[in-house]
């Protein structure tokens, strides 16, 4: 591969912002895998947040590429997997395409294909473009993607403030992950938090039902498993908390040892512990680490904890949430599903092919 720019090249990256900026050119936050996409002629190289390529990963990926991309080109985007059925992007699925087994990958992308969302062109032909301004990047990017048919997407982009506001809130839906803002002459710079990010943030109060030990010791809390109740009244696991400093680790650890409890009559009573079920996510080691054991302790569940979230995936938080306060005032029961926000539903096929 000899290209002006060649792999690995760390993506640019975004800093969080409470509020839209006034006077930028702004993008959906798509929630995908963040690839750097590079093709000299029948080459393509599928790079990811990490430089690690994920070409083995997504073979309709590179042949999506080879049939919509410029001959020679390097373009920044997110790898998305699409759930037809909901019409909203699915992590889940994503997530599950990285898969080891060859076999497992070839019928994973038939039944999840994956897509390409492009929203940055780094190189075309010969020419180096991170030098230039974004603006004129997004314009040489929209024109050597005009005929790209899906599953090869141009991100929508505007610059006009109130549309961005409505993307704000009318993208949620569509399983998007906020917005992007660029300012008009920002350079490309690899690994450079130059761009800004407005995510959706929210509260709920949640039940917290175990606890997994830090890494550090065994006296120490590395996170809280959190449930909420649904419909039926049964507790269902929701997500983690995990970001705490070393010292109200090893606190946590002192006051909820009397809630200790076993794991019968625990609302996730795993009877099929002895085929394996461990935890609430019915797996014993993370996908993304194979040594890390996912078992917990049990607690009873009497203690409530309000967290942040920025937003849901089916029934769970879609990223680790983040502790608020302890909540002594809410009975665990009252924990619901009914707290939450949901989103207005969008057509995710509305946004793809909107430019």
């Amino acid at each position: 591969m000899d290209l002006p720019i060649n792999p690995p090249v760390s993506p640019m990256l975004a800093k969080p912002v409470a509020d839209i900026p006034p006077g930028q050119i702004y993008e959906p936050k798509w929630d995908g895998f963040r690839s750097i996409i590079f093709r000299d002629g029948a080459e393509v190289e599928i790079g990811s947040r990490n430089e690690k390529p994920m070409t083995r990963y997504f073979p309709e990926v590179v042949e999506a590429v080879l049939a919509n991309f410029p001959e020679r080109a390097v373009i920044d985007g997110e790898v998305i997997v699409a759930d037809t059925a909901r019409n909203t992007l699915d992590f889940e699925a994503l997530q599950q395409r990285i898969h080891p087994a060859a076999s497992r990958v070839k019928l994973l992308s038939e039944q999840t294909p994956a897509g390409f969302v492009a929203f940055d062109l780094l190189a075309l032909g010969d020419e180096d473009l991170t030098e230039l301004p974004f603006a004129q990047r997004r314009d040489r990017l929209r024109e050597v993607l005009a005929d790209a048919k899906p599953p090869v997407y141009l991100t929508p982009a505007t610059d006009d403030l109130e549309t961005a506001r409505r993307w704000f809130a009318e993208f949620e839906g569509a399983g998007l992950d906020g917005l992007i803002a660029k300012a008009r002459d920002l350079t490309y710079q690899p690994d450079k938090r130059v761009m800004t990010k407005i995510k959706h943030k929210r509260t709920a109060d949640c039940v917290v039902a175990g606890y997994r030990l830090h890494k550090s010791g065994d006296d120490r809390i590395g996170s809280l498993l959190l449930g909420l109740y649904d419909e039926r009244d049964v507790l269902v696991s929701v997500g983690v908390i995990g970001a705490f400093p070393m010292a109200v680790r090893q606190e946590l650890f002192e006051q909820l040892q009397p809630l200790v409890t076993t794991f019968e009559g625990h609302p996730w009573d795993w009877a099929a512990q002895m085929q394996g079920e461990r935890t609430p996510r019915r797996n014993e080691a993370s996908r993304w680490n194979a040594g890390k054991d996912l078992s917990f302790v049990p607690l009873r569940p009497e203690r409530v904890v309000e967290v942040r979230y920025d937003y849901m995936e089916g029934i769970r938080f879609r990223h680790t949430a983040q502790f608020e306060r302890w909540r002594p005032d809410r009975e665990p029961h009252t924990c619901t599903y009914e707290q939450l926000e949901r989103p207005v539903r969008f057509d995710l096929a509305e946004v793809l092919t909107s430019r």
